[in-house]
């Protein structure tokens, strides 16, 4: 992609209303743009990003559930039937002209379980799973620190049925939480699994944070093995409910998951029934499991720049090369971008006619893992200057070798 076409301009202003570091480096790099509070454009550059996010959460929960899409536009009547119609306070309520009034969805129990009246009949239709990729409302009184905490935003939402209790334990503890590992570590984060308050569903839920110098949460998290508990249910002296040592350390961290087991809340209000095999009714079980795409892509930032800019990941970033081409350097610069293009090299080539000043300093904002500076400098040697983002370094590369020596990079991560 040619910078100089592209959708793309970045920024020296830091936001004025909001200073948190995500909101801060999407902004002033091009990749969100903010239309209200709590609401933003994904821009080409940050597109590409939650795409990649996404497609890394979908990898992972095709195999353990189908992927279906359900409507932002919810009924009121189902919202009535679970009591939150008037008992959830971010619920974004409208009315049309013709009377009628309707939830935008901030989560979808109210349609998957009437959605699975029609699926589920027997036991032998159990156990079952189906989760969504979708946009989310909720009417939060202060919408802040850029994508942690918006009130339009995107979501992966996962919802379990089960007969028995215990198969929803199982579901839970040996299907869900090993697929919420494994999207964690192929998006370069460290995710700990977090004891949070069950409120009425369980004596406890789980998130999953991770550990930033600005989190928005308190945790503590055993010495011992790495679990950790959320400031709301912890007590001086507890015992760690995994290891059973009571050593603690205190952190901050930021959510990037939640799970929990809904029991027979949503099920019951919509008499989502099985027939068992000894022939009785039963009322199904479900489990529900969030990941806040967005957010994660927030929290990434927060955990990964420095005083420079932003250093994605590689699994996550918007391309895996940033082409600097310098005064002189044009002509060879645009047959370099072509042979890596064809190399099957996502590359984002800055062809602008600015400064050379201006590219670093863009080329470190954007963060894209690996920059290949075309100088006639260093053509007179046959060859580039490669650099990676999290490094001081740069290393010259000769040009026949180029396309190897990223792929070469690439087997490392």
């Amino acid at each position: 992609m040619k910078q100089s076409r592209y959708f793309l301009k970045t920024s020296k202003t830091t936001p004025a209303d909001d200073l948190s570091i995500n909101a801060k480096l999407l902004e002033q790099g091009g990749f969100v743009q903010k239309v209200l509070a709590g609401v933003y454009d994904f821009l080409p550059l940050g597109l590409r990003v939650l795409q990649k996010i996404e497609n890394i959460v979908r990898g992972e929960m095709d195999k353990i559930g189908n992927e279906m899409f359900m409507p932002v536009l919810h009924p009121k009547e189902n919202w009535e039937k679970t009591g939150r119609w008037s008992g959830l306070d971010v619920l974004f309520k409208i009315k049309s002209q013709h009377g009628n009034e309707y939830a935008l969805g901030p989560t979808h129990e109210e349609i998957v379980t009437p959605a699975a009246q029609a699926i589920i009949n027997s036991y032998k239709d159990l156990p079952l799973a189906v989760y969504q990729i979708q946009t989310k409302f909720r009417d939060e009184p202060r919408a802040k620190s850029g994508l942690l905490r918006g009130r339009e935003f995107r979501m992966k939402d996962l919802y379990s049925f089960h007969a028995t209790a215990e198969d929803l334990d199982e579901y839970y503890n040996k299907t869900a939480m090993p697929a919420y590992e494994a999207v964690y570590k192929r998006l370069g984060l460290d995710a700990l699994l977090t004891e949070a308050s069950g409120g009425t569903f369980s004596k406890y839920s789980h998130e999953y944070q991770v550990e930033t110098e600005n989190g928005e949460d308190t945790i503590y998290v055993c010495e011992k093995c790495g679990l950790a508990k959320n400031k709301e249910i912890f007590e001086e002296g507890a015992k760690c409910t995994n290891c059973g040592k009571t050593s603690w350390r205190e952190t901050k961290g930021c959510e990037v998951g939640n799970i929990f087991k809904l029991q027979d809340k949503y099920s019951k209000a919509f008499n989502l029934q099985y027939t068992a095999q000894d022939g009785s009714k039963n009322i199904v079980l479900m489990g529900c499991y969030g990941l806040g795409t967005s957010r994660v892509m927030g929290v990434i930032v927060e955990k990964f720049h420095d005083s420079k800019g932003i250093i994605w990941p590689e699994a996550v970033a918007p391309f895996k090369v940033h082409l600097l081409a310098l005064n002189g350097a044009e002509k060879e610069s645009g047959k370099i971008y072509e042979s890596l293009l064809n190399s099957g090299i996502e590359v984002l080539y800055d062809d602008r006619e600015v400064s050379a000043g201006a590219k670093f300093a863009d080329s470190d904002l954007i963060g894209i893992p690996y920059r290949v500076l075309v100088s006639a400098k260093t053509l007179d040697k046959q060859s580039v200057e490669f650099k990676k983002r999290n490094e001081t370094e740069a290393k010259l590369v000769n040009i026949s070798d180029l396309a190897s020596y990223i792929g070469a990079q690439n087997q490392k991560q």
